[in-house]
């Protein structure tokens, strides 16, 4: 044991004399300081600890990189609590994300979900920017997440804020149509022992452990670690659609304030995860096109620090660095590995008496290697790109209630040179928890490798010669522009009751597109071979426009319920000359245009919990998926303050049903089937 202490300040030695005096709390963690969430609150909490309005009050940090009210943000920006996270039933990030009003989350099969907000869905939604504790988990390959990688213990994620609209002014590039910030609890909040174990009918096991304990005189320490395995969902016969899923991952955080006016965060993670799924394999001999068993096997892991420090009442400076690797392997598909570097300085203080004002620089540098086979390559199989980006963002006071937002992002990236993304809200509060606001803001999605330098052999049509479709990337590719106008309430209409209402019409061009091009003949790779190509393009412009409605009602000290609404449309417009025959009907057909939901949180006696959750999602035209109705309920028990029992029954209205169909990477869509769950949580 004295070994073991002694290792253990030295580690902690070398950790503090390495970053000296730079402290960098996550600023979407650490400004927000210490909140009544820490495991032991968590284990008494119900419907009467978290009012409506203390609701309300909730310190976000997405709208504006500083910590403000929830009702005070001029942007559609809603939060998950760890208590909707504890109460949900819920076992990942993407099932959670269902019930935030205005996404669009559907699960395409046993470990693929396709997750956007207004519009745009696909399994790779290019035009949604996603942060774990401000680490961009956006992949630069293919444009979009790899869900079924991010994975975290969710006893230990503190909230979950979603902001649906443009972030570009400060979140840069891709941060099109809405940013999602996963936010971890700091290491304080975590104390003492967590182990949770579950199993389900659906082939599902999981389990999870963590311990904190303090970390010298000024510092906190959490180690983690899970494993989950995941059966195979049933394809439109009943069969397997081979979709299965297992990983395990394990992790560090450390929270340190060495200073009164210093903060340190430090956290690293290691994973394994292994993906199943089904891949059209082509070929140029018979038979030439094979649907093909496939397992990407995952691997990677991140470090990240963050420093902050405290100037005086109205300023403070901060440092976030990290690295990430990401290496990919697949049975019928290329090879890949991704390693990220990213650098980000911001500093905030006072202007004037009535102006705050935030500014900041950054570098991101990505390094990607490539296996290429004969189906999906990229030339060059080595690319290097670089983002250089600044910001600045002035917060004025025009009047007590009445503050306006002015800024700007400016980036300069590797395939389009220099971009800006402006900003401009406006927010009127006449009254407490009462907020008028209103947005114009321009945002750019960024190429990806896909859209410059991929080839994708799409099929082969047998032949005397064989010809081969395939969809190429183009180096000339432009970033696609939005220009976006929302407006929206937000406020306590009772002590009973809130509503947060939203609108918006977003315009955008430069649209990607498949544009057909000449064919010509390939004597390499045999045998010789028609080429018949398609090229990613920018030769189509859209509208889309739609009315996001949430509320809280507290029926009574016991109950509340929490109804949603959404309504959404799109049109899109092919320049002339454009010879694209899908992306029109994609971005009009591809995204529901109703979704409903009804949360019910209810406490019941003698500590036990019954929570109801209801979805209504409309058809997708385009890809031939029917409006389906889902409902879920979880019933929860504490016998003891340290014990949570619950059972989830997910899907209640049909045996199975179809949320996407076959997306463009060719995965083969599952259908989600009715499932029972059963969770045991223990604190020590």
């Amino acid at each position: 044991m004295k070994k073991i202490t002694v290792a253990w300040d030295r580690l902690r030695a070398v950790c503090c004399l390495g970053l000296g005096s730079m402290l960098i709390p996550c600023q979407a963690v650490a400004e927000a300081g210490p909140t009544p969430s820490s495991d032991q609150f968590q284990a008494q909490s119900g419907l009467t600890e978290l009012s409506l309005e203390a609701l309300m009050d909730i310190q976000v940090t997405s709208v504006s990189k500083r910590p403000q009210k929830l009702s005070e943000s001029a942007a559609a920006i809603f939060v998950l609590t760890q208590e909707d996270i504890r109460r949900s039933g819920m076992n990942s990030i993407p099932e959670l994300l269902r019930m935030v009003p205005g996404l669009d989350v559907a699960q395409v099969d046993g470990n693929v979900w396709a997750i956007s907000s207004r519009g745009f869905n696909n399994r790779y939604a290019n035009k949604l920017l996603v942060l774990i504790d401000g680490r961009s988990v956006y992949t630069t390959t293919s444009a979009g997440v790899n869900w079924d990688v991010q994975n975290l213990v969710l006893e230990d994620v503190e909230r979950i804020e979603v902001i649906r609209g443009s972030g570009g002014t400060l979140w840069g590039a891709n941060a099109v149509n809405g940013v999602i910030n996963i936010i971890t609890r700091n290491a304080k909040d975590t104390q003492g022992g967590l182990v949770t174990a579950g199993a389900g009918n659906i082939g599902q096991t999981d389990g999870a452990f963590r311990y904190g304990t303090k970390w010298g005189d000024s510092g906190y320490f959490r180690i983690y670690g899970q494993g989950f395995n995941r059966g195979n969902f049933p394809d439109a016969t009943g069969a397997s659609s081979h979709d299965a899923w297992n990983g395990k991952q394990g992790g560090f955080r450390l929270d340190s304030t060495p200073s009164a006016d210093d903060t340190i965060m430090l956290q690293g993670n290691y994973y394994e995860v292994n993906s199943d799924s089904r891949l059209i394999h082509t070929t140029l001999t018979p038979p030439s096109n094979i649907l093909e068993d496939n397992t990407d096997r995952n691997r990677g892991g991140y470090v990240m620090m963050h420093w902050q420090r405290r100037l005086d009442d109205d300023s403070d400076m901060s440092l976030q660095a990290y690295y990430d690797r990401a290496d990919r392997w697949r049975t019928a598909a290329e090879d890949e590995s991704v390693e990220t570097y990213d650098l980000d300085f911001q500093h905030r203080f006072r202007l004037t008496p009535s102006q705050k004002l935030i500014w900041g620089l950054g570098y991101r540098r990505v390094e990607s290697q490539f296996q290429n086979v004969f189906s999906v390559s990229f030339l060059p199989a080595h690319r290097r790109t670089e983002l250089f980006s600044a910001f600045v963002q002035d917060e004025v006071a025009l009047r007590e209630n009445l503050q306006l937002t002015v800024g700007s992002k400016f980036e300069h990236n590797s395939f389009t040179g220099f971009e800006y993304q402006p900003n401009l809200r406006l927010a009127w509060e006449p009254w407490r928890n009462q907020t008028l606001w209103a947005a114009a803001s321009r945002a750019v999605r960024m190429p990806a490798l896909i859209d410059a330098d991929t080839r994708l052999n799409i099929a082969a049509i047998p032949g005397a010669p064989p010809n081969l479709i395939a969809l190429l990337g183009n180096p000339d590719f432009k970033s696609e522009e939005l220009t976006a106008f929302e407006m929206g309430y937000r406020g306590e209409v009772s002590r009973h009751l809130t509503l947060d209402v939203a609108g918006f019409y977003n315009r955008y061009r430069n649209l990607g597109t498949q544009e057909p091009g000449i064919p010509s003949f390939e004597a390499d790779p045999a045998p010789p071979h028609l080429l018949i190509p398609l090229r990613f393009g920018n030769s189509m412009s859209g509208d889309t426009y739609g009315l996001e409605f949430a509320a809280k009602w507290q029926v009574t000290d016991k109950w509340r319920l929490s109804p949603a609404y959404t309504w959404f449309k799109a049109q899109a417009h092919l320049d002339p000359g454009s010879g694209d025959t899908t992306s029109q009907a994609v971005m009009e057909g591809g995204s529901p245009g109703h979704q409903v939901q009804i949360l019910s949180r209810l406490d019941l006696p003698n500590r036990f919990e019954l929570d109801a959750s209801l979805y209504y999602v409309g058809k997708l035209p385009d890809l031939g998926v029917p409006a389906y109705t889902r409902l879920d309920v979880r019933l929860g028990w504490r016998p003891r303050k340290d014990v949570e029992l619950s059972l989830t029954a997910q899907n209640l209205t049909d045996n199975r049903h179809a949320e996407f169909a076959v997306d463009s990477s060719g995965t083969r869509g599952g259908e989600v089937p009715r499932s029972v769950y059963g969770k045991i949580t223990w604190r020590f």
